[in-house]
């Protein structure tokens, strides 16, 4: 057999594929096969050369999806230039402008019918995200005056919980406008708690999110 002379091309193109599927179709409903069909050529053999399993794919998939995001949280918190609400800020932009999150919008998934891309969500917000890079900065935004607050692991777990659950379509469906009073709900309760963190770039970002993830949902219908 000819040795693959681009397996971290071929290895791309399998989770690419297999990423889309459990969008579109959920993990227990996609197959190898239907993997295989979406690779315009590549054998069943070429798969297990690179992943032993669909649960290996699976967990590939789930890696892929957080490197970039671990990469940018941590390329904000060490960010020496910006004080701790500058970096929240920063990070919520960036996150809002992710090309990735227009992909996912597109493909309106329910992640409540996902529960594995679900549960690894939760699961990297809690063991990851909170503890590492956003309850960090949180405590810099005290020490330096930009954000005020006494519970900063509290804080840290209803900003991400809430932005990532509560305020994702893709979890709990809503009309746009129906979301959009949620994120002003949402910078109520936020200012409430200390962190001043919405801005009008921001609020018309979601509502562009929204409205896509409504169109698409409307299309296939």
């Amino acid at each position: 057999m000819a040795r693959n002379k681009f397996p971290e091309e071929t290895t791309n193109q399998i989770l690419t594929v297999a990423l889309n599927l459990f969008i579109q179709k959920g993990y227990e409903q996609t197959s190898i096969q239907d993997i295989i069909n979406g690779l315009g050529g590549l054998t069943k053999g070429a798969i297990y050369h690179h992943f032993k399993s669909k649960e290996e794919i699976m967990q590939a998939v789930i890696d892929h999806l957080f490197k970039d995001v671990d990469e940018m949280l941590s390329g904000v918190r060490d960010d020496k230039e910006l004080n701790g609400l500058e970096k929240l800020r920063k990070i919520s932009r960036v996150s809002l402008s992710n090309p990735a999150q227009d992909e996912m919008a597109a493909a309106a998934p329910n992640l409540l019918r996902n529960p594995k891309l679900l549960a690894a969500q939760i699961e990297h917000m809690l063991e990851k995200a909170i503890p590492v890079y956003i309850q960090p900065i949180i405590e810099q935004g005290m020490q330096d005056g930009s954000i005020r607050t006494e519970y900063p692991r509290e804080l840290s777990e209803v900003l991400l919980i809430l932005t990532n659950l509560w305020l994702n379509p893709a979890v709990i469906p809503a009309s746009p406008e129906t979301m959009l009073n949620k994120v002003k709900v949402f910078d109520e309760l936020l200012k409430g708690l200390g962190l001043d963190l919405f801005d009008e770039q921001m609020f018309q970002r979601y509502e562009e999110l929204f409205r896509r993830s409504a169109r698409e949902v409307h299309s296939e219908k």
